[in-house]
């Protein structure tokens, strides 16, 4: 969903745009690549101002079985390591690679920004790993984009929720108190596009919206916006007994995390409230 609002959006600005895939090239600027070999094919790289890597097995649903574990963190360490390499010996300038708020654990009430540690969890050492395999981008300047819940009607968490809550079955996850640092779709890509152009940003990220709330606001918020009633509500007890730790750590924790590094750097927000984003949804 990311990559390819990402992709019409710089294709738009007159950039060029190359795609590497794990299957035989079908289009004019795609390239096969497989990560567990370490093999691009030849010239993906040849002329490229910068790497953009967004891939990972999704996170939900379903537990999180050892065997589930280790296909998530092979899914972003392998090729993340992949592209740092090529990144150096190419002498490519820029790579942004994706990450989540979720390296910050469940913070509770307190607000967190990229200075804050590492939380504890599944996903905050997910999170650690990833963020660590760029270390061979060498002289590169890469930057981490520490993503939350990205807003849009054509996927993610809005895109799953919609016609729930179109039936009225939506509802807070248990004390509805954890944090959810929601970005509009528009803002995410504009944010990457912002790193991708702007030499000072390096480092870790947040690519939030400036104003996380709650879950029990979330859906509060969700409802006005599609004119529905939320009046249920999940259990935590049950979330966890059904998912495990995918359920406690998806559903439950949650992250109040703001986006200082990307302020600082001069990006303007399009959607600073949820409920401008989720209209935009």
């Amino acid at each position: 969903m990311i990559g390819s609002a990402l992709g019409e959006r710089l294709l738009r600005e007159g950039h060029e745009v190359r795609r590497l895939v794990r299957r035989e090239a079908r289009e004019g600027g795609e390239f096969r690549w497989d990560p567990p070999s370490g093999t691009v094919a030849s010239g993906a790289f040849e002329g490229v101002d910068a790497v953009v890597n967004l891939g990972g097995q999704r996170l939900f649903p379903g537990r999180w079985s050892a065997m589930r574990k280790q296909q998530l963190i092979d899914s972003r360490v392998e090729p993340t390591e992949v592209l740092a390499e090529a990144v150096a010996e190419h002498g490519i300038g820029v790579l942004v690679n994706a990450s989540a708020v979720g390296y910050y654990g469940h913070t509770h009430e307190s607000i967190v920004d990229e200075s804050a540690p590492r939380g504890r969890g599944f996903l905050a050492e997910l999170c650690e790993g990833w963020e660590a395999a760029t270390a061979a981008a060498g002289d590169a300047r890469v930057v981490k984009i520490r993503t939350g819940l990205v807003l849009s009607a054509k996927g993610g968490l809005y895109g799953t929720l919609r016609p729930l809550f179109a039936l009225c079955l939506g509802g807070r996850l248990g004390d509805g108190r954890q944090y959810m640092p929601w970005i509009s779709l528009e803002d995410e890509v504009g944010a990457i596009v912002h790193v991708l152009t702007h030499d000072d940003v390096s480092g870790p990220v947040n690519l939030t919206g400036p104003a996380p709330v709650t879950n029990a606001e979330f859906t509060r918020a969700v409802g006005r916006t599609l004119h529905r009633p939320a009046p249920w509500w999940v259990p935590g007890v049950a979330l966890k007994a059904v998912l495990g730790q995918a359920g406690e750590e998806m559903a439950l924790f949650g992250q109040r995390a703001v986006p200082a590094a990307l302020e600082r750097s001069g990006y303007a927000f399009r959607h600073r409230t949820l409920d401008s984003a989720l209209a935009a949804a």
